[in-house]
């Protein structure tokens, strides 16, 4: 059966990458806050544009709000192959232009050209390697998350290959022998156990992510949205959280995230997207910061 919906046409005015023929049928029972006093399961997939759009939001709400709420990821599965024949895109070059679009949109740097050098066949491999990597390490599989899309969306490299994988590995400081191991073993289970879990709670499309509280109170986002709703969502869940101060300082930003781009050290740093753009050109000049550049934009890194 054939559908109108292709899951790499992502929606920029939406904010979402949508699965097609995805039920939504929300079972929230599983989500109580037991760690902090805030829950946020959050359904993404490496290689969904949206969820690239979202990175400035959720780094921000981890800096004001991680003291609260805790953050859980799940893989989704937006690509399982390219059985799909509608919808604008129905072959890895149409993702291309689309990419392109995205980036524009969202002002986050996104080269599609990697669908017309080196496309993608499914987005299931470098998911199963993120569940693999949260068997060594949650905190270090979430950074590997992080390489993997800037390998993608900047690199233009197919992270459907087990050695872009395990580049992403070591460069994450993970155990490279062990992430293969589990990524043919038990990785397989849990990423299949979080695909149950998105269809159980009606996950239709990325990014998906519900707050929760301590009794199961639950508030659902759907979609690259402002900063602001995620924010309302949390202080509706627990009206007592509060706002944390943080050092928007370069140092303390990059201390925190070393790869940051335009729109994420205007975000972070609560400044102009000029004011941003000339401090960091004057820390590349400075060869305090290096720069990746992009047709779409560029990336920042501490080393």
């Amino acid at each position: 059966m054939t559908t109108n919906i292709n899951p790499l046409l992502c929606n920029p005015e939406t904010g979402i990458c949508e699965i097609p023929g995805a039920a939504n049928v929300a079972d929230n029972q599983e989500i109580n806050a037991v760690n902090k006093p805030v829950k946020i399961i959050y359904f993404t997939d490496p290689i969904c544009s949206s969820c690239w759009g979202i990175e400035p939001q959720l780094r921000r709400l981890k800096l004001e709000y991680g003291h609260d709420v805790e953050v859980e990821y799940h893989m989704g599965g937006l690509l399982p192959d390219w059985s799909y024949n509608s919808g604008g895109i129905s072959k890895p070059s149409d993702v291309a232009h689309h990419w392109d679009e995205v980036s524009l949109h969202y002002k986050m740097p996104i080269d599609g050209d990697v669908w017309l050098e080196d496309p993608l066949d499914s987005s299931y491999p470098p998911s199963i390697a993120f569940k693999a990597a949260q068997l060594q390490d949650e905190k270090k599989a979430i950074v590997f998350l992080r390489h993997l899309r800037e390998m993608v969306f900047l690199q233009k490299k197919n992270i459907t290959k087990w050695e872009v994988i395990a580049q992403a590995a070591l460069k994450t400081g993970l155990d490279a022998a062990q992430l293969r191991k589990d990524y043919e073993g038990k990785a397989k289970e849990l990423f299949q156990a979080d695909l149950g879990l998105a269809k159980k709670m009606g996950v239709r499309g990325f990014p998906s992510i519900f707050v929760s509280n301590a009794t199961g109170n639950s508030e659902f986002i759907y979609g690259t949205k402002p900063y602001l709703q995620y924010e309302n969502g949390i202080q509706k869940i627990y009206p007592a959280a509060h706002k944390k101060a943080y050092k928007k300082d370069w140092e303390s930003l990059f201390g925190k995230y070393p790869t940051l781009t335009l729109r994420e050290f205007a975000e972070l740093g609560d400044i102009s997207f000029q004011e941003a753009e000339e401090t960091l050109e004057k820390l590349v000049a400075g060869n305090k910061l290096k720069k990746f550049v992009t047709k779409n934009g560029a990336i920042w890194i501490k080393e």
